[in-house]
């Protein structure tokens, strides 16, 4: 034992798979200061309670380290769960309109309906048919509407949203965005890209307290968070009202979270200053359990807009004459510079890059860097979907993390989008984990919330790893299933790889002396149950710095997808 003869605290009674190479099972947990003092057995560490410790007694219950998502949206995420119309992406144009129907009934005739997840078909719909925003205008009552799709790039939105943007059909596209029209030229309120901050912009003018707001969303975003086992997490796209408002938490001691921030480097979805001025602005708010350790580069699209930048054109389209690639948001010169600056600033990267085209720039600009000045900053790629057989070990060699997204890559909906535009051979290679933890890259897993799915939920991403498979029965086939993993290389997606990938490898995402005490309690061993069940996990206690973050209260019933 460290610093005094009896822990603080003291967890015995079930199996424990910690994810220290050097101890990878154990039953038994002492901490101190929140910090973890001792692992071993039951009989090695029973003995060391003092009259102060503080026991817990698992009751047989299995046992891993607080879980680490590497990809989450946290404000978009509390926002969603806590404040807005929730629509399942499963659901057509009818089941969206009739849930923005229910939703606005009793709403404020001024008052926005905002919510999502709407699948990319709803949004073709509108796009094919003038008639289909005025379906949307009167499900509303004449509301202003923002639907956020599944990408959370693009939106649908209301003929009084499109308003409240000072839009009409002369409008031209905004830079880095598009405007959807129907055949006759109308606006069909589907906002592309960065055709989608206008909208988020003109919802944010009428919201009457933001900083309310904000806090209500971080504080359920952490509640959201916790219960699913996450004690540490990457926001993937930050700017300074969250931030603040995460202090805010800190210092009032409800902060049961660490976050590793990052600031966009360039404008994106959310009105925000960016670049330098961001970094120094998220600087000046650092603290313990808040790290404004990344920037955020956006260098393409998604699949479903054809804005994923790829190797090889996307599948041929009666209205396309010319083959489409997609577009890279940044010349090659730009990125070197940019990673150039992230050795002056000292600060790593995660890099949005779908498609092999943008995954192969990113490497090429780190390799330009890394050649001139050495090891540095840590880099990531989000999300590794599509990445050419050449560039598979590059990520290794050159130090850059697969940041991945498990909760879309198996049969579904969003793959159902996806096969609509790429070829069926760059569908059948996608995601491929297997050859990048084989060729000794980090692979971290992230949830990407609220994309696609209304929770960070990790065991549906963990399964998925697993059987590549849609966690449904009903929902048929398997995407590339040669790529899948262990459920051992899947559970170090989602502690310590993400963990080293967000520079937090020394305090989290394993159980061992000197890290932080953080562990989640489950009800069932992930090692020994069928591996079609994992998804049905449910997180009973989550503890965080040695003390408790959340307790499963009566029985829950786990998430169903498909």
């Amino acid at each position: 034992m460290t610093g005094t003869a009896h822990p603080d605290t003291l967890f015995l009674g079930g199996r424990i798979w910690t994810q220290d190479p050097d101890r990878p099972w154990a039953q038994a947990l002492a901490a101190t200061g929140g910090r973890i003092t001792a692992v071993g057995d039951d009989a090695d560490l029973g003995g060391t309670a003092g009259p102060a410790t503080r026991v817990v007694d698992r009751g047989g219950r299995f046992g891993v380290p607080g879980l680490v998502d590497g990809h989450i949206h946290l404000n978009l995420g509390g926002s969603q769960s806590r404040w807005e119309l929730p629509v399942s992406p499963d659901a057509d144009l009818d089941g969206v309109l009739a849930a923005v129907r229910d939703w606005a009934r009793d709403l404020p005739q001024d008052a926005w309906v905002v919510g999502g997840i709407v699948n990319s078909g709803v949004l073709a719909a509108a796009d094919a048919d003038a008639s289909v925003v005025a379906r949307l205008d009167e499900a509303a009552g004449g509301r202003p509407v923002l639907l956020r799709d599944v990408s959370m790039h693009n939106r649908w939105v209301s003929t009084a949203a499109l308003q409240a943007m000072g839009l009409d059909r002369t409008s031209a596209d905004p830079e880095g965005g598009h405007l959807g029209r129907t055949p006759d030229g109308s606006l069909s309120g589907v906002l592309e890209e960065m055709a989608s901050a206008l909208a988020e912009e003109a919802f944010a003018r009428a919201v009457p307290d933001p900083a309310a707001r904000t806090l209500g969303s971080l504080e359920e975003a952490v509640r959201v968070a916790n219960s699913f086992g996450i004690t540490s997490v990457q926001d993937a796209a930050t700017t300074p009202a969250p931030v603040e408002a995460l202090r805010t938490l800190e210092d009032e001691g409800r902060l049961t979270l660490r976050v590793v921030t990052s600031a966009p480097v360039r404008p994106f979805l959310e009105a925000s200053v960016v670049g330098d001025e961001l970094v120094a602005e998220l600087r000046r708010h650092r603290s313990e359990l808040v790290r404004p350790d990344f920037v955020k580069v956006v260098l393409d699209g998604v699949p479903m807009t054809r804005t994923t930048a790829l190797l090889a054109p996307y599948r041929c389209h009666h209205h396309h004459d010319e083959p489409e690639y997609g577009e890279l948001y940044w010349q090659q010169d730009e990125l070197v510079e940019q990673v150039a600056h992230c050795y002056d600033l000292g600060i790593g990267a995660k890099f949005h890059a779908t498609g092999d085209a943008s995954v192969r720039a990113v490497l090429d600009a780190v390799e330009t860097v890394r050649a001139e000045r050495g090891p540095g900053p840590r880099f990531q790629i989000a999300h590794t979907e599509y990445v050419d057989p050449a560039d598979l070990p590059r990520f290794a060699a050159l130090g850059v993390v697969a940041d991945a997204s498990p909760y879309i890559w198996y049969p579904g909906v969003v793959q159902d989008a996806v096969a609509g535009e790429i070829t069926e051979e760059l569908l059948a290679a996608s995601w491929p984990v297997r050859d990048l933890v084989e060729s000794g890259a980090v692979v971290a897993a992230g949830s990407d919330w609220p994309c696609v799915l209304p929770t960070p939920d990790p065991w549906t991403g963990l399964q998925t790893l697993v059987t590549r498979r849609n966690v449904d029965p009903a929902v048929p086939g398997t995407l590339n299933p040669g790529q899948a993993v262990d459920v051992a290389t899947a559970l170090t997606a989602f502690t310590s790889a993400p963990a080293e990938a967000a520079g937090l490898g020394e305090e989290a995402g394993r159980l061992r002396p000197g890290f932080s005490a953080d562990l989640a309690v489950l009800d069932r061993n992930l090692f020994e149950v069928p591996v079609e069940e994992i998804h049905r996990t449910v997180v009973l206690q989550t503890w965080f710095r040695g003390e408790l973050a959340h307790e499963e209260v009566g029985e829950r019933v786990p998430q169903e997808v498909g």
